[in-house]
């Protein structure tokens, strides 16, 4: 008779836990470090394929405006067709584009690799956290898995600019691409390994004329910003996009209204609390993204930084933002989401109207100072806006609130590189633009704090504040 002892029971039970969060967060990983670890091998990108800014700015928002147009469209699939079959299909998606963006030979092809990984990103990232709720049915277990697989959205952040960096100088820019293949590959046999098949749970329809409409609205703004600078915002090609992405989101508005399938409830909006957080996020990601690619730029064309000095000089920033992220736990309680939300701003707020002062001989101490404050404020901003939406959303409707606040936020993205690395065109006038770029950024941050403090709601949901520290950094 055979025996199993307790010890090897518990190890058992331990390797049956961790390996489905490891493969969970590895897809999670890959997701947020290509937002981030591209930027460092801007310059390298721009110098071996001829690219200008313009082409600079549709590798990052390709991938952006997938990820953020598909986000809820990939959640539902999984809903129908199986989460887990959903999400390996985004391994394999987000791998074979990574190996295309890594083999790409002209800019175009690595435009449109770049945006086969937005929508590998849109089901890995919303299947991702549905597998984790499925899997960890105890609520305490869940409540930790959820919690590493948040922080692992910081680690993400914070390793793209020093690992993109490394790899530029030491192997070119191609390699930021391949360091995907590796990751992908152990994650997509670790999914297929240690998650078991789980049954369709049927849930949301496909809303494809929404999805459609949504896609064509985003698209056509993101093209009319990005294109303007060089076709003239005031050509007709320019003046028909915009009338286009107009045309589309009423369209939208009209389509999610009438349908007994919506993909995105618009009655959630009712509530102004959870309105006011998603135009936060919108304005948090905005600024975030359009720093992340102007200071990129800035330090190696105008100070002449290598790659991988560039991501040692973000540094203050990326460990600022994981300091506040850390601190948010202590600090949501004791102060509340509004007023950790009207901190937030006003810092960041206040670090991009400092970049006004910083000119090509300004010392990195104070740059340093100045990308620390921007840093940490705009990471207090995302628990704070994330627990004050998710708690004024009804519970039935959490997962596609989350949802939406995701999307919110990707949106902010693609818009924020769009309107803010336009102003970055060439070298010689890069610094007069970074100054404006930073007094917009600084001015939409000032508008999201007006609508925090007019808007959002400081009354909270008690049940859901009890866990909120486990869960704030799940978007």
């Amino acid at each position: 008779m055979i025996t199993i002892s307790s010890q090897e029971t518990t190890q058992q039970t331990r390797t049956q836990t961790i390996m489905p969060l490891l493969a969970l967060c590895l897809g999670y990983f890959m997701t947020i470090l290509d937002v981030t670890i591209v930027n460092v091998a801007l310059v390298n990108i721009k110098e071996q394929l001829s690219a200008t800014v313009t082409g600079l700015q549709w590798i990052v928002d390709g991938y952006a405006l997938v990820f953020a147009s598909l986000l809820l469209t990939g959640g539902a699939l999984g809903d129908r067709r199986g989460n887990r079959t959903i999400f390996l299909v985004g391994f394999a998606l987000f791998t074979l584009a990574s190996t295309l963006c890594s083999l790409a030979p002209t800019l175009l092809v690595l435009q449109i690799a770049r945006a086969v990984q937005g929508l590998g990103a849109a089901l890995l990232v919303p299947n991702s956290l549905a597998l984790l709720n499925t899997i960890y049915t105890d609520a305490r277990k869940r409540a930790q898995a959820i919690g590493i697989w948040a922080a692992v959205a910081s680690i993400g952040a914070l390793s793209g600019p020093l690992l993109g960096g490394l790899l530029v100088n030491t192997f070119g820019w191609r390699s930021i691409f391949l360091i995907n293949l590796p990751i992908g590959i152990l994650g997509f046999l670790l999914t297929a390994r240690s998650i078991a098949p789980l049954p369709p749970q049927g849930g949301r329809s496909l809303d494809l004329p929404g999805q459609l409409a949504s896609m064509l609205a985003l698209g056509m703004l993101t093209f009319a910003l990005i294109e303007g600078n060089s076709l003239g915002i005031l050509s007709p090609l320019i003046l028909a996009a915009y009338a286009g992405s107009a045309l589309f989101f009423l369209v939208l508005l009209w389509r999610e209204k009438t349908t007994s399938h919506p993909m995105l409830p618009l009655a959630l909006f009712g509530e102004r609390t959870f309105s006011a957080t998603n135009l936060v996020a919108l304005c948090q990601t905005f600024t975030f993204t359009g720093f992340i690619f102007i200071i990129s730029l800035f330090l190696q064309q105008v100070k002449h930084y290598s790659p991988s000095l560039t991501g040692v000089a973000l540094l203050p920033s990326f460990g600022c933002a994981l300091l506040a992220t850390s601190l948010s736990g202590s600090l949501m309680p004791r102060i509340g989401a509004k007023r950790m939300m009207t901190i937030g701003l006003l810092l960041a707020a206040a670090g991009c109207f400092g970049f006004v002062l910083v000119e090509m001989q300004t010392s990195y101490v104070l740059l340093a100072g100045i990308i620390a404050v921007l840093g940490f404020g705009l990471a207090l901003v995302l628990p704070a806006m994330t627990e004050a939406a998710i708690s004024h959303a009804p519970r039935t409707q959490s997962g596609i609130a989350s949802g939406m606040l995701n999307v919110s936020r990707q949106v902010g993205g693609v818009i924020g590189v769009a309107i803010l690395g336009t102003l970055v065109g060439s070298p010689q006038t890069l610094l007069p633009g970074m100054h404006l770029a930073f007094v917009i950024a600084g001015g939409v941050l000032v508008l999201a704090l007006g609508v925090a403090r007019v808007f959002v709601s400081t009354k909270r949901e008690p049940s859901q504040i009890e866990t909120a520290p486990k869960s704030w950094r799940t978007t």
